[in-house]
C-alpha cells in the first residue's frame, strides 16, 4: 500500500492536505522558509503546528543545522530560564557542570519554541532581548553569548488577548508576530480527511503487521463529519485504536464514540449521519451472516454491547431481509490496492 499526494511528496509524508486553505499555509511556508524572520504560527492543539515548524527548518539554508525543540509549557517556571539559555556549575542547588541552553544548542539551526504562551511573563525580557540582540548570558554567569538562531514559536492560545489581560508582553508579541501564521482546524479541511486516514491506515498496519486493505465509504463519511476537537492528533489516536480493533481487512473502528458532536448538524446532515451509521451496520452484519452476539458477532466487531446494537438496529430500522436479487448493488468502498488510486470506488454486486 502506497499513497503520497503533491503535497507529500514536495514537503513531507505527514503533510498531507490539498485543501485550498491549506494549501495556503504551505505557500506561506514556501515563501517564509528560505528568510531568517522570526515565525509565530498559530492554531488549536492537535492542527500539526511542530509539523509546519520543522517543514519551515527543512526548507531553509539552516537545514544542514540542528532543529531544537521546547515546550514552554512542559518545563517548571524555575527550571525555564536554564532549559532556554544554560547555566554555570554552581548556579543553583544541583547545578554540577556548566550546561548549554536550547538557544546555544540551536546555533546555526532552527529554534522551535512551542506553547510560548506559557512563557512566564518574568522570563520573557530576557527571551526578547535573545531575540532582537541575538545575545544572553548563562545563570549565573556574566560573560554573553552571541548565537546565530532562527526562532519559529507556536501557540494555540490567543495572545493578543493575554496581551490585554497583562499576562504577556506586548513588545515580545510583536516581535514573535513578525510572520504570522495561523493553521485551519481540521473541521475546515474536511475534504483532507480520507487521505488522511489512509495515511494512518497504512502507518499503523504496517507497525502492526496487519493487513487493512479496505476503508469503507460509509466509514469515511462519518469521519467528515465528526467535528474533530483534538484535530488531527485526535484523527491519528482514533485510526490507530481502529487498526488495532478491526479483526479482517476492512476498517472497522469504533463509530459509537463519535457520537458526541461538537457541532450541531442540520437536518440534512443529521440524515446523512444516520444513512452512514445504518449502512456500516448492514454491512458488519452481513459479514457475521447476520450472528448479533459471541465472540464473532457484529457487536463485538462494532464495539457495542449486544443490547446496544439491537437498539440501534431497532432505532435505524435494521431488519434481515430476503435474498437481494441478482444485481443489487452494496455501499462503495474505498479500496486501498498497490499502485491503483486510493479514491478509486469499487461497487461489488450481491449474489
Amino acid at each position: 500500500m502506497s499513497y503520497k499526494s503533491a503535497t507529500a511528496i514536495e514537503f513531507d509524508e505527514q503533510i498531507i492536505g490539498d485543501s485550498l486553505c491549506f494549501q495556503q499555509v504551505l505557500n506561506q511556508v514556501r515563501i517564509v522558509a528560505p528568510t531568517d524572520s522570526v515565525t509565530l504560527i498559530q492554531g488549536e492543539t492537535g492542527t500539526g503546528k511542530e509539523v509546519i515548524a520543522r517543514a519551515i527548518h527543512e526548507r531553509s539554508s539552516r537545514r544542514q543545522g540542528p532543529f531544537v525543540r521546547l515546550n514552554c509549557a512542559a518545563i517548571p517556571a524555575a527550571l525555564l530560564e536554564s532549559e532556554l539559555f544554560g547555566h554555570e556549575r554552581g548556579a543553583f542547588t544541583g547545578a554540577f557542570a556548566q550546561t548549554k541552553g536550547r538557544f546555544q544548542l540551536a546555533d546555526r539551526g532552527t529554534l522551535f519554541l512551542d506553547e510560548i504562551g506559557d512563557l512566564p511573563i518574568e522570563l520573557q525580557p530576557k527571551l526578547l532581548r535573545a531575540l532582537q540582540e541575538r545575545e544572553f548570558e548563562r545563570l549565573g554567569s556574566g560573560q554573553t553569548i552571541r548565537v546565530d538562531v532562527r526562532v519559529v514559536a507556536a501557540t494555540n492560545r490567543d495572545l493578543e488577548q493575554l496581551v490585554n489581560a497583562r499576562q504577556f508582553r506586548p513588545d515580545l508579541y510583536y516581535r514573535l508576530n513578525v510572520i504570522p501564521i495561523f493553521l485551519p482546524a481540521l473541521r475546515e479541511r474536511a475534504e483532507d480527511i480520507p487521505p488522511l486516514v489512509l495515511h494512518f491506515v497504512q502507518k499503523f498496519s504496517q507497525r502492526m503487521n496487519k493487513s487493512i486493505e479496505v476503508i469503507p465509504e460509509e466509514v469515511v463519511e462519518v469521519l467528515k463529519l465528526h467535528d474533530w476537537p483534538g484535530n488531527i492528533r485526535e484523527l491519528q489516536n482514533f485510526i490507530e485504536r481502529s487498526v488495532v480493533l478491526s479483526p479482517g481487512p476492512a476498517l472497522r473502528p469504533p463509530l459509537a464514540e463519535l457520537k458526541q458532536m461538537m457541532k450541531q448538524p442540520s437536518a440534512a446532515t443529521a440524515r446523512t449521519l444516520a444513512e452512514a451509521e445504518r449502512d456500516h451496520i448492514r454491512e458488519v452484519l452481513r459479514e457475521t451472516h447476520w450472528q448479533i452476539g459471541g465472540q464473532d458477532g457484529a457487536a463485538i466487531r462494532l464495539g457495542l454491547p449486544r443490547t446496544s446494537l439491537i437498539y440501534k438496529m431497532r432505532k435505524l430500522g435494521i431488519e434481515r431481509q430476503a435474498r437481494r436479487p441478482r444485481g443489487a448493488r452494496q455501499n462503495a468502498a474505498l479500496t486501498i490496492r498497490t499502485g491503483i488510486s486510493p479514491y478509486a470506488v469499487t461497487e461489488a454486486m450481491i449474489v
